[in-house]
C-alpha cells in the first residue's frame, strides 16, 4: 500500500456532503473503483455528482464503474499557495482528465511525478488511488500520472 502523499497533510479531508450525493464517488474510490453517473434513461454521462441528468433531468442517475484511464484536456503548474499547508510545496500540478470510456467527462486532479515536467495536452495518464487510511474519516484520492 502506498505511504506516501503527493501534497502535505493538513488540508481539508474531502467527505462526501450531508445528503449523500457524492458518497458512492468517494467509497468507490476506497475500494480502487472510478465510479462515474450516467443517467440510464438516455445514457448521458456526467461529473460531478447531481441528483438529476443534465440532459433529460431523469432523477437520480447511475453510478457505473469506469477505467481510471484518461488523456490530459488542460493542465495548471501551480505556484502560488491556496491553503496555508501548501506554503512551501510548490510547485505542484493540476490536471484536467478527460474520460473516453465515460463519454467524455473531465476531473480534476494532481499529475504525479516531477512538478517541472513537460506536460502534453492528449499525453494518457492512469490514476492512482492515493489512500489516507490513518485519517478521521479515512478517505482515498484519484490522482493521476502519464502513461510510459
Amino acid at each position: 500500500m502506498r505511504t506516501e502523499t503527493y501534497l502535505p497533510p493538513g488540508l481539508p479531508i474531502p467527505v462526501p456532503e450531508s445528503d449523500g450525493l457524492s458518497k458512492p464517488y468517494w467509497s468507490g474510490l476506497q475500494d480502487n473503483r472510478l465510479q462515474v453517473q450516467r443517467c440510464g434513461a438516455c445514457g448521458t454521462w456526467q461529473f460531478g455528482p447531481e441528483w438529476l441528468c443534465h440532459r433529460c433531468h431523469r432523477f437520480d442517475p447511475d453510478w457505473v464503474e469506469v477505467a481510471p484511464r484518461g488523456r490530459i484536456y488542460s493542465w495548471e503548474r501551480v505556484w502560488h499557495p491556496v491553503h496555508p499547508c501548501l506554503k512551501g510545496a510548490g510547485p505542484y500540478l493540476v490536471v484536467l482528465v478527460e474520460l473516453p470510456q465515460a463519454g467524455g467527462v473531465r476531473m480534476l486532479g494532481n499529475l504525479l511525478g516531477d512538478p517541472m515536467q513537460e506536460v502534453v495536452i492528449g499525453a494518457e495518464v492512469e490514476g492512482v488511488f492515493e489512500h489516507h487510511p490513518q485519517a478521521e474519516p479515512p478517505y482515498t484520492l484519484m490522482q493521476w500520472r502519464c502513461v510510459a
